[in-house]
């Protein structure tokens, strides 16, 4: 009996270890966990994503511009040792832009070939140089791997989590062992992936001197980088003090992106192009925006869309302790989090039940000598 007490023990143990070493000899999130990771995460955003092939086409062709020109500069080398660390030639290729039925004021990306803008940004642009902006600063999160970045800081709670659900299946035992494992280990990777997109507030300095090369090489007005940060500052977004915030005050953002137009060599008059659209077309644009947005169909598939649009960190803007609006963010994240841990509640009653199940089985059963 104690031999075979002391089986079941190795099994709980050991199996969930062999599990963990490969991850933790990794010890770093690589670009095909990411890819991967954003694109079955963009499966819960599309249903507010709009398909508007007017809208579609413009921001892709933004987005385009801020590609090429960041593509040229990885051919000169530039860049953080975070972007030189793998091959990055996925980057400038098939990456979308999308914008997202979404009041709320707010960019993100996770990290892979998807980043978002909401039109709840959108409509408070006055000019294509602002959406440029907020849309070099968001690839220059995915030129610097930003997001694989916040994947590692997650990567022991991610790695616990794991554990945790092997050795709840190994206990349960029998048949049920499987699927015991896979739901536990499955709420951990949404837990993973929903908490692993917050970034530093280096991570967000480094966006914006990254991404203010993108913008002013692809022929935006330099001068103009900073202005959605100083209307920001209008609206009252800049009151914690820095040391106490998880970005750079909006007002040193605002100072940082002067600095760097008033550096830039004297050449960079010749890379000035004009916008994408016209002022007239801009606000023709935004308006087709308001359109749209009004007739998406009301489902529960949005509702959950935007909800979790809702939760999402407000990536590039304003921190999550200044941003007055932020009481949307709260009562999204309450909800997501408490689904997350009714699941995890009712996974860890299904391993006792099946623990259970199997106590009562005969040793003969059990397959044990």
């Amino acid at each position: 009996m104690r031999h075979n007490i002391a089986i079941r023990h190795f099994r709980l143990l050991f199996v969930p270890l062999l599990f963990l070493l490969p991850l933790m000899s990794i010890g770093c999130a690589n670009d095909k966990a990411v890819i991967g990771q954003a694109n079955q995460f963009h499966q819960g955003l599309e249903p507010a994503v709009i398909t508007d092939a007017t809208l579609s086409t413009y921001i892709q062709k933004v987005g385009d511009r801020i590609i090429t020109a960041a593509h040229e500069l990885d051919r000169q080398g530039f860049g953080p040792a975070s972007h030189k660390k793998e091959n990055s030639s996925w980057m400038f290729t098939g990456m979308q832009f999308h914008f997202v039925n979404s009041p709320t004021l707010n960019a993100f990306t996770t990290g892979g070939n998807h980043m978002y803008i909401y039109t709840g940004l959108f409509l408070n642009c006055e000019t294509e140089d602002e959406l440029a902006a907020v849309m070099s600063h968001e690839f220059a999160h995915v030129y610097c791997r930003h997001v694989q970045a916040g994947m590692n800081r997650q990567l022991i709670t991610q790695v616990a989590a794991t554990g945790a659900g092997y050795a709840a299946g190994y206990a349960a035992g029998g048949k049920n062992s499987q699927s015991v494992a896979s739901s536990a280990t499955g709420i951990a990777s949404l837990a993973g992936q929903y908490f692993g997109m917050s970034y530093t507030r280096a991570d967000e300095d480094q966006a914006d001197e990254i991404g203010f090369q993108f913008y002013a090489h692809a022929g935006w007005d330099p001068a103009k980088f900073a202005d959605f940060f100083k209307k920001m500052i209008a609206k009252g977004y800049d009151k914690t003090p820095e040391m106490m915030s998880d970005h750079p005050s909006l007002a040193n953002r605002v100072k940082a992106a002067e600095e760097r137009a008033a550096k830039l060599p004297a050449e960079a008059s010749s890379w000035r192009r004009p916008p994408v659209a016209d002022p007239q077309q801009f606000r023709q644009y935004q308006q087709r925006a308001q359109q749209v947005g009004a007739m998406m169909p009301t489902s529960e598939s949005l509702a959950n869309a935007q909800q979790l649009l809702q939760a999402m960190p407000r990536s590039c803007l304003t921190p999550r302790d200044q941003d007055p609006s932020l009481r949307d963010q709260r009562e999204a994240q309450a909800h997501i989090v408490n689904y997350l841990e009714r699941s995890k509640k009712s996974g860890k009653n299904h391993a006792q039940k099946a623990a259970y199940e199997h106590q009562q089985e005969t040793p003969e059963r059990r397959g044990y000598n």
